[in-house]
């Protein structure tokens, strides 16, 4: 084995890797806005600008991981193997499974980039495909993955599943009791200060009237 074929397979490892990991930073904070989520630190608009540059970073490592398997000496992959799911030379279905990920992703940012095109109800129907790309990504690194054994890298597959799922609990479920009893208490205290502002008023008004001219 080469220097070469040793530096494109780890450039392969690690692209596939952190793509992943950036994925589902894309997925988590998709979750995050779809759910209003209302961060002191983190404005609306400063979530939405994070979500773009990791979705933009996710497709730049996974062209990363596709160029170094292509360049690949050991384990030669052709433009085919890397566009048509089910003809790779290694592991075909686990490696299929990240292929059909990577073009459902590439057309989720063609929708993406035509979105003031699309109504927005298809367009939020497409975008939900994206969890669809995440769970084929999991799949496919954890199949096809030549670090799945490890410790370290199962730890990440876990991690993210977990966060994944948590976070797509609390976007499922309503606001709770005390939420609806927080916002009660604010409509009372307001109402009670409406209140309390009119009778001031009516009374500094009957106090007008009652002045000897």
């Amino acid at each position: 084995m080469t220097a070469t074929t040793v530096l494109t397979w780890y450039v392969a490892r690690a692209g596939g890797l952190v793509a992943f990991a950036l994925l589902t930073v894309c997925v988590l904070l998709g979750l995050l806005l779809s759910g209003r989520a209302r961060l002191a630190a983190w404005p609306r608009f400063a979530l939405e600008d994070v979500h773009r540059f990791a979705g933009l970073l996710t497709g730049m490592f996974v062209v990363i991981h596709g160029g170094a398997l292509l360049l690949d000496g050991f384990m030669p992959f052709s433009l085919a193997d890397l566009l048509i799911p089910g003809v790779a030379p290694w592991r075909p279905l686990a490696t299929a499974l990240g292929i059909v990920a990577a073009e459902l992703l590439a057309a989720l940012a063609l929708a993406n980039r035509y979105r003031s095109r699309l109504s927005y109800r298809f367009w939020r129907r497409t975008h939900y495909a994206n969890f669809a790309v995440w769970s084929l990504a999991l799949v496919h690194g954890i199949a096809a993955g030549s670090d799945s054994d490890t410790a370290w890298a199962l730890a990440i597959y876990v991690v993210a599943a977990a966060a994944v799922a948590g976070l797509t609990v609390w976007r499922a479920i309503p606001p709770n009791e005390g939420s609806s009893l927080e916002r009660a208490g604010y409509l009372v205290s307001g109402i009670a200060s409406t209140e309390r502002v009119t009778t001031t008023r009516a009374g500094e008004r009957g106090a007008e009237l009652r002045r000897p001219s």
